[in-house]
């Protein structure tokens, strides 16, 4: 594949596995030193493996989101091996539990609130101050949801995370659109991932989300992957405060009976 990244410092939070994994591997095979973040220290050694079986350069850092001293920190390794910071792609996030408003807990509500959106938020703040401080500027991919552009019963706390994280992306585009910064967001339906297998871990589940989506199927994390090498590349060099929709056809409308 074309080395688009050669030379260039990628991160990728949430790294440990599905999309996360697929997109870190995917910036190493396009010649970017990769930082690899999340919580789970086994997993992040294995999205290690992979890309250093690829011959890619990596480093993993044990990072909560939702802890500023922790993104500060992950930022701040990335900088002392790697020397900069180019592309970033803030994946990280959690599902939260199902439930309708009225029976969602207060401690769940924060708990998705604070990974999903506040998590965005602090690793946009300490990803942009590095890059404001090195010549290149860079560019940025926040992962949103379709359900940060429609809502969807008993979901809100991940809904409004999503649509959170939208409302970043646009803000954080303005701010940094002259300083050579691009920010953007994209938007997947239901993906083949370890939390989509949690979600929808019930066959009824399963069937109900591959209905929505018209092409008859679930997303696969390659697929977003390639979206996001896209979108950091210098062949999107004129996209910022966008969303990019992934999503089998789901917002389009209701899929018609097969």
């Amino acid at each position: 594949m074309p080395r688009e990244l050669e030379g260039k410092v990628g991160l990728v939070t949430g790294g440990t596995s599905g999309i996360g994994r697929e997109t870190a591997v995917l910036f190493a095979k396009a010649g970017a030193k990769v930082v690899v973040a999340g919580r789970r220290e086994h997993e992040g050694q294995e999205t290690v493996d992979l890309i250093r079986a690829a011959s890619g350069e990596c480093l993993f850092v044990r990072t909560d989101v939702s802890k500023a001293p922790e993104v500060e920190a992950m930022v701040q390794q990335a900088i002392e091996r790697f020397g900069r910071l180019d592309v970033t792609f803030n994946n990280a996030g959690i599902e939260g539990a199902y439930a309708p408003i009225v029976r969602q807990s207060e401690e769940d509500f924060d708990t998705t609130i604070n990974v999903n959106l506040k998590g965005v938020w602090l690793c946009l703040k300490y990803e942009i101050r590095q890059m404001l401080r090195q010549a290149g500027g860079g560019a940025i991919v926040n992962m949103a949801s379709v359900f940060g552009l429609v809502g969807s019963a008993g979901t809100s706390a991940y809904s409004a995370s999503k649509h959170g994280v939208i409302g970043l992306t646009k803000t954080a585009a303005l701010e940094n659109a002259k300083k050579g910064i691009r920010v953007n967001a994209v938007c997947p339906g239901f993906v083949e991932t370890p939390m989509s297998d949690r979600t929808l871990r019930f066959p009824t589940a399963h069937k109900f989300a591959v209905s929505c989506h018209p092409m008859g199927r679930l997303g696969k994390p390659a697929e977003v992957a390639e979206a996001v090498l896209w979108m950091c590349s210098e062949r999107a060099s004129f996209m910022t405060g966008q969303v990019l929709g992934l999503d089998g056809g789901f917002l389009a409308g209701p899929s018609s009976p097969s």
